[in-house]
């Protein structure tokens, strides 16, 4: 399946797949830091999939349209969930599953979107029209999922990946570590334009997407 969109179009389709991918997997930080005893995104009113308490106008909107219209993968960021580790029943383990718990949504929003595009497809080759716009979101909700949950597994602070890793740090090697923190989007930006990241996020980005799309029955979708 092969379609040409304008950007108008293009931000229908990916709108409600980017908005979610972004909120839930803040959600997610939020539920399992209150499962381990930090009720704080709790009575802040942060635990909701309400986008409006999330959004972060420039990492939820500017730059995901930016990328869209540029071309390329897509990611962004939503305001981040407050957690006070000192809560947490075990900070270690605790802080490490809270950390995790943002990627993870990602990955099983990857296979919810999964079954989004097989039904699109499904409706689509029994000559429904709705069926292009819901397959083509469907597709939308795995690629952005699946970057997002790849990216945030990187050990490069403050990504998720990086609270993992600086749980199991001795004290003083955790704080060193963490002070990285204000240059990350610098690394970041750098990786993106070295063409680093790319290099590192692809392989495992196309294996993962070659058999989600063989789990489900997908055909490939461009754009």
């Amino acid at each position: 399946m092969s379609q040409s969109l304008n950007l108008v179009q293009m931000i229908c389709i990916w709108a409600i797949p980017v908005l979610f991918a972004i909120t839930i997997h803040e959600v997610a930080h939020g539920w399992v830091a209150k499962r381990c005893g930090d009720h704080t995104a709790s009575m802040l009113g942060r635990l909701t999939i309400n986008p409006l308490k999330h959004i972060d106008p420039i990492g939820t909107v500017l730059v995901p349209l930016l990328l869209l219209s540029l071309g390329g993968f897509i990611f962004g960021w939503a305001k981040p969930v407050p957690v006070n580790p000192r809560h947490f029943k075990n900070p270690k383990v605790d802080g490490a599953l809270v950390a995790a718990a943002g990627p993870i949504s990602n990955l099983i929003m990857m296979l919810m979107w999964a079954g989004v595009a097989q039904l699109g497809q499904t409706l689509y080759l029994q000559g429904v029209d709705i069926g292009v716009p819901v397959r083509l979101m469907g597709a939308a909700g795995i690629q952005i999922n699946l970057v997002l949950g790849l990216l945030n597994l990187l050990p490069i602070p403050p990504l998720d990946g990086s609270r993992v890793v600086s749980t199991f740090l001795p004290y003083r090697l955790s704080a060193l570590y963490n002070r990285i923190e204000p240059y990350g989007f610098f690394i970041l930006i750098f990786m993106i334009a070295t063409g680093i990241l790319s290099a590192i996020l692809a392989p495992p980005y196309l294996w993962i997407m070659l058999k989600t799309h063989a789990l489900f029955g997908l055909t490939p979708v461009a754009f």
